[in-house]
């Protein structure tokens, strides 16, 4: 309950991910999956956020989503 409280103040800090999640290719992805098409999720508050699998780091949504998957995109090109 005291875990509950301090998340409705500040929010959750999601200090606990899921193993990373790959979406096979064909199948709808979610908005998480949809930037690197491998996904991770909050253990504690179960949001969605997308992972970078070749660098085995959560991919943190910039003011622009466009510009993280160009920049993935470089990355991965080189």
């Amino acid at each position: 309950m005291f875990a509950k409280l301090l998340d409705a103040f500040f929010g959750c800090v999601h200090g606990r991910y899921s193993f990373p999640l790959t979406v096979r290719p064909g199948l709808r992805r979610n908005a998480a999956a949809s930037v690197t098409g491998t996904y991770v999720v909050c253990l504690d508050c179960g949001k969605e956020m997308a992972y970078d699998w070749n660098e085995m780091k959560i991919v943190h949504p910039s003011s622009n989503g466009r510009s993280a998957v160009r920049e993935l995109a470089s990355k991965h090109a080189a």
